[in-house]
């Protein structure tokens, strides 16, 4: 997966595990094959932003940061992907 990529949320679940969402918004799913947690971010009801990977000893600290930025993040990539579907349309 592409960091800061924005992609089907099925597609962000697919390969593992969901993990419960302590912040709203923010989601986690183990990638099995890898041996990492995927962190990503719902943007809608199906497109996920993948913020980045993380190993089990990092995705405790890694996700209560990014935690505090949740708001922040989804009001700059929704606009962003707003005005992509848009220009598509």
């Amino acid at each position: 997966m592409l960091k800061n990529n924005i992609m089907d949320k099925s597609d962000f679940l697919k390969d593992g595990e969901f993990l419960k969402e302590e912040y709203e918004g923010l989601l986690v799913a183990s990638d099995t094959e890898a041996g990492l947690y995927n962190i990503g971010l719902q943007l809608s009801e199906d497109k996920v932003l993948f913020l980045e990977q993380a190993t089990d000893d990092e995705m405790h600290e890694r996700y209560h940061q990014l935690g505090a930025q949740i708001a922040d993040i989804q009001r700059e990539y929704k606009v962003k992907w707003d005005l992509d579907s848009y220009s598509k349309s």
